[in-house]
């Protein structure tokens, strides 16, 4: 077990997970850190995922895993081996430059171990066959391979009868507002060329209570302009994103299609899991380079896509999902951006909206009513976005 503290930090706390000869395992694997997807192996022992994201998947029988920031991921073990100790590992799979300064390329372990009676040896085994942690073919080929188990228990239903589509690109943009009457420009992050502004109240209170001024319910569903996303041209205009308070507003029971599309503004190029809140999504087609909305669609798996709800939108590249939104309400659809060591940062900097789900028109399928106790506990929580000129204070 362990985890990277604001001051990155790596803590580790050596862990033995102890096994009998013969029995299966079920590992219930999360990844917590918010700074980096994660391969992760058992020496001398296969693993068989079968489910991500709380869903069944069909189960496939591999030497590793890569998994993203808060996804999580069930994996089947047999201790079938000669009794032994050995390691579970972890590395970082890294999709950024990984020569630049201040990068390390650490390894954390903990020690599968059998019971009875052997002799150990000196020291556990490493997994031979561990993925390098900037191999991205790997990470991309263990994703590609996941499936819904698609059976009559577990039926698949996707969406087939879209009624709206979105293409929102991913970006590390600049970004220019006032402050104290004069322009300035930082570096945000934005979806669509929208950088998300924390409002001063809740959205959720706004939508409920008709309260004006709070939200904009004009997010586009495409970026301002297209371009090679994927390869940045010298005369590309770099300050387009706008600090916004923009979110999508959908109908109760729409099925909605959204195409992601990571670029290459100011030479960002690297992963970005994509987690829905209160949703999950099939993800029924990936590829490297920019989405081709005559060719690609056509190759959309919609016989056994898996259901999630933490996507990897792939370095210079896009993924594309569909869900029907059937639970009415606000939720926060955040764009997690790894560059360097301060995901969160890349999050308050503005890579996120809002799905605002209407009523379905009757009790059942209508937003809930405002407990009599609101307003809420005091005092707030301390989680929350930073304001632009507050960014680079630190």
């Amino acid at each position: 077990m362990f985890y990277i503290n604001q001051e990155h930090t790596i803590h580790v706390i050596f862990i033995f997970l102890s096994v009998d000869y013969g029995k299966t395992y079920l590992l219930r694997i999360v990844n917590v850190v918010v700074h980096a997807e994660l391969f992760f192996a058992i020496s001398q022992h296969n693993l068989t995922a079968v489910g991500t994201d709380a869903t069944y998947t069909k189960p496939l029988v591999t030497d590793y895993i890569m998994i993203a920031p808060g996804q999580t991921m069930d994996v089947l073990v047999t201790a079938n081996q000669t009794p032994s100790s050995c390691y579970m590992a972890a590395r970082q799979f890294v999709t950024v430059d990984p020569t630049q300064a201040g990068y390390v390329n650490m390894k954390v372990t903990a020690i599968l171990e059998y019971s009875g009676n052997y002799t150990p040896p000196s020291s556990p085994s490493f997994p031979a066959n561990f993925p390098p942690y900037h191999q991205l073919d790997i990470a991309y080929g263990f994703v590609e391979q996941l499936r819904s188990l698609a059976n009559t228990e577990h039926p698949v239903n996707v969406p087939l009868n879209i009624t709206t589509r979105m293409f929102i690109t991913a970006s590390v943009n600049v970004v220019s507002y006032k402050f104290e009457g004069a322009e300035e420009s930082h570096i945000a992050t934005s979806l669509n060329n929208i950088s998300f502004m924390d409002p001063s109240s809740s959205i959720l209170d706004a939508y409920y209570r008709h309260i004006s001024g709070v939200y904009y319910p004009d997010f586009p569903d495409y970026p301002p302009s297209y371009y090679n996303f994927t390869f940045i041209e010298e005369d590309l205009p770099s300050g387009i994103t706008k600090p916004a308070m923009k979110v999508k507003v959908l109908n109760y029971n729409e099925s909605v299609e959204i195409i992601f599309q990571g670029t290459n503004i100011l030479l960002s190029v690297e992963d970005h899991p994509m987690h829905l809140h209160r949703y999950t999504f099939y993800v029924i087609g990936m590829g490297h380079r920019n989405f081709n909305p005559e060719s690609d669609p056509k190759a959309f798996n919609l016989v056994d896509p898996p259901e999630q709800n933490t996507i990897v939108v792939r370095k210079n590249g896009w993924v594309a999902l569909r869900f029907v939104a059937n639970n009415p309400g606000m939720f926060f659809k955040i764009l997690l951006l790894r560059l360097h060591c301060h995901l969160e940062r890349h999050f308050t900097w503005g890579m996120a909206t809002v799905f605002i789900v209407k009523d379905g028109g009757t009790p059942e399928t209508s937003l809930l009513p405002p407990p009599d106790y609101m307003p809420p506990c005091i005092p707030p929580s301390s989680i929350h976005l930073e304001d632009f000129n507050d960014r680079w204070s630190n």
